[in-house]
């Protein structure tokens, strides 16, 4: 089984879910998860996770998202999306200058409303399931981090953006309340993610690359080993003797360490078994000089 994360491009057309679904036919393996959902018609960055690395797949999602996105002024859907249905539209008045100054009121972050057609849980349902169903709901304010957010390019009715963002932000909402910020309609026409955490275009593969890849053999080389993620963390190796210690999940004390940074400065830390293979990371126990298991990463679970 493959232990690690492949850097997939996801082209438009697919769910996150079928490429997870694709995945597992790539790699003949059912243990699979991806970091963070993309819209169908999205296109861009997902991260998939292939056997123990499956626990970080909630880790993933919390980290810094990059996307450019490009919105049509004039017009609103249901969807938020030039895929749903036209609501309203009505002619452009802002001028550039108007829009670039509401873009830039929302670095920082704000509350953002999610819209009705996302995966949301709401009650026990998707909120996109609601919205088919013609069922609106009421939704509270989520605050959303907005770290950068900075616009590429004004060709009135288009507007092209780059943002950086946080973990919940919908794209598509922060483009419609840009426009409403100067009092104009709009709907996103396209999206890309170029980046999620330490994973960017740079490395991404499609799926038919990845297919040709594994036809040849050579799927293995798009893996990235697990405890790539935490390669700024320090790092520990147990000694022999204490195997059965790290393969249980028990406290670690300084007598077990055989190499590594100096057991009271530890906070957090990679730990590996005398093999050099990656158990999990620990971090360190106030007011004891120990270090307990944080998440375990062992190839067997």
């Amino acid at each position: 089984m493959l232990n690690g994360l492949i850097n997939v491009y996801k082209e438009p057309g697919f769910t996150s879910f079928d490429v997870v679904a694709v995945m597992r036919g790539i790699t003949g393996q059912k243990k699979i998860g991806h970091t963070g959902t993309l819209d169908p018609s999205a296109r861009g960055v997902l991260p998939i996770c292939l056997g123990n690395a499956t626990k970080l797949c909630d880790m993933l999602n919390d980290k810094r998202k990059e996307y450019v996105a490009t919105f049509m002024l004039g017009k609103c859907t249901d969807t938020l999306d030039d895929s749903g249905t036209v609501i309203e539209e009505r002619e452009v008045k802002a001028a550039p200058e108007d829009i670039k100054t509401a873009a830039k009121s929302f670095i920082g972050g704000y509350d953002q409303l999610p819209p009705m057609y996302s995966a949301k849980w709401v009650d026990g349902k998707r909120l996109y399931e609601l919205a088919r169903q013609g069922i609106e709901v009421q939704r509270k304010p989520v605050f959303v981090d907005i770290y950068e957010l900075e616009i590429l390019d004004i060709a009135i009715p288009l507007v092209k953006m780059r943002v950086v963002c946080g973990k919940g932000t919908y794209i598509r909402s922060l483009c419609v309340d840009i426009a409403a910020k100067c009092g104009e309609l709009a709907v996103m026409t396209d999206l890309e993610r170029t980046k999620t955490g330490m994973f960017d275009l740079t490395t991404a593969r499609t799926l038919d690359e990845l297919t040709k890849l594994k036809n040849e053999g050579n799927l293995i080389d798009c893996v990235i080993k697990t405890d790539y993620v935490f390669k700024d963390i320090p790092a520990l190796t147990v000694r022999n003797e204490y195997r059965k210690v790290i393969d249980n999940g028990n406290k670690l004390y300084p007598k077990m360490i055989t190499s590594g940074v100096p057991f009271p400065a530890m906070k957090r830390v990679r730990v590996y078994n005398d093999e050099g293979t990656f158990m999990g990371i620990y971090e360190r126990v106030d007011g004891e000089n120990a270090l307990k298991p944080e998440k375990m990463f062992l190839e067997n679970n």
